[in-house]
C-alpha cells in the first residue's frame, strides 16, 4: 500500500484493513505467544480492534508516554520516557502505536524493549506518516500510509483540545465533522422562558 493523499478512512475501511492486519501477523507468528506492548493513550482503540482480529495467544503490556522539553542553556530538546518497561527475554514482542511520524519516539522505545533481549521485536502501527521521518525507521506492519503532515484526529486519536477520540473514523484536520441535532422547537421555546 503506497503513501496516498487521503483526507479519511471511515470506519468500515478501517475495520476492514485492521482485519486484514490482524491475519497477516497471526501468520508471521504460528500460533505462538505474542507479547503485545501497546503504547498509551493513543494506541488503545487500535490495539483492541486488532488484538481481537489475532489467532492465538496474546500477552498485553502496556506503555505509557511521557514527553517533556528541557532547556539546556540556549537549547531546547524534547525527551521521551516510558514507565513500566516489561520483562521480555526470549518472547515475541509486538509494538502497538496508533501513529509513526518521526519515528524517534518508536525509535527510542523499540531500543528500551531491545535491551530485555526478546527473541523477537516488531512494530505495528495504525497509521504511518512518512513525510515526517526523522530515523531509519519503518514499521513491521502498518493500516494505512499518508504523505500528510497534517494532525489526525477520531479512532483513538485526540484533536489539539482533547477530544474526538471517540470518532469511528480517522480524518485529516481538526474542524468537527458531525452535525449537531438542531434544537426541538420546544426546548428552544422552553429556553426562550427561562431567560426572561
Amino acid at each position: 500500500m503506497s503513501a496516498k493523499q487521503v483526507s479519511s478512512y471511515s470506519a468500515k475501511r478501517i475495520s476492514t484493513r485492521i482485519a486484514a492486519l490482524g491475519k497477516e501477523i497471526s501468520r508471521a507468528y504460528s500460533g505462538r505467544r505474542v507479547d503485545v506492548v501497546v503504547t498509551m493513550d493513543r494506541g488503545f482503540i487500535f490495539a483492541a480492534d486488532l488484538l481481537r482480529n489475532l489467532d492465538g495467544p496474546v500477552i498485553c503490556h502496556f506503555v505509557q508516554e511521557q514527553v517533556r522539553d528541557v532547556k539546556q542553556g540556549n537549547h531546547a530538546r524534547r525527551e521521551v520516557l516510558f514507565g513500566g518497561s516489561p520483562d521480555l527475554k526470549g518472547r515475541d514482542v509486538l509494538v502497538l502505536d496508533a501513529v509513526m511520524d518521526s519515528g524517534v519516539t518508536q525509535e527510542f522505545l523499540l531500543r528500551r524493549l531491545a535491551d530485555t533481549q526478546p527473541r523477537s521485536i516488531r512494530l505495528a502501527v495504525l497509521l504511518d506518516k512518512t513525510a515526517g521521518r526523522r530515523v531509519a525507521l519503518e514499521p513491521d506492519y502498518f493500516g494505512f500510509q499518508t504523505a500528510s503532515n497534517q494532525m489526525w484526529v477520531g479512532y483513538g486519536l485526540a484533536d489539539a483540545a482533547g477530544r474526538r477520540r471517540n470518532d469511528s473514523s480517522l480524518n485529516q484536520g481538526n474542524g468537527w465533522l458531525r452535525k449537531s441535532k438542531p434544537a426541538s422547537n420546544k426546548r428552544a421555546a422552553k429556553t426562550k422562558r427561562s431567560t426572561t
